[in-house]
């Protein structure tokens, strides 16, 4: 999995990008996880393409940690994947050869957000 940041000159939001992506390791086997960024940030999401050559897996997940749809999301990255606008399905040449490369979709609208939202609610109020 390549989870995929915006970047930032602030360096806790780095952080929560390596932090989500060490979490996500850390609850799944099933996937090698790398993070890059699409700016401002190292490694880049082209280092992690470049890395991910050199494994051998059987399929390459590039999960993008953006809440909607913009300009990255919509053109650049399907651009550094080798997808046209609005595929979401491809190739990626591995170590072990030709696997399938997916693109997922930013996190949107999703009731577990919901709930986060909730939670941060009531944390600020139980400073009142």
């Amino acid at each position: 999995m390549l989870l995929v940041g915006h970047g930032s000159k602030l360096p806790y939001n780095k952080e929560l990008i390596l932090e989500t992506g060490r979490m996500i390791q850390e609850r799944s086997d099933e996937y090698v996880v790398r993070c890059g960024f699409m700016s401002m940030n190292e490694p880049s999401v082209t280092d992690q393409l470049e890395a991910f050559h050199k494994e051998t897996i059987e399929a390459l997940t590039v999960v993008p940690l953006f809440l909607a749809r913009g300009v990255h999301i919509e053109k650049d990255i399907p651009g550094l994947l080798g997808l046209a606008e609005g595929e979401k399905k491809g190739t990626f040449l591995a170590a072990n050869g030709t696997v399938p490369l997916v693109y997922a979709d930013p996190i949107g609208v999703d009731p577990l957000l919901a709930e986060l939202m909730l939670k941060n609610a009531k944390a600020a109020l139980s400073l009142i």
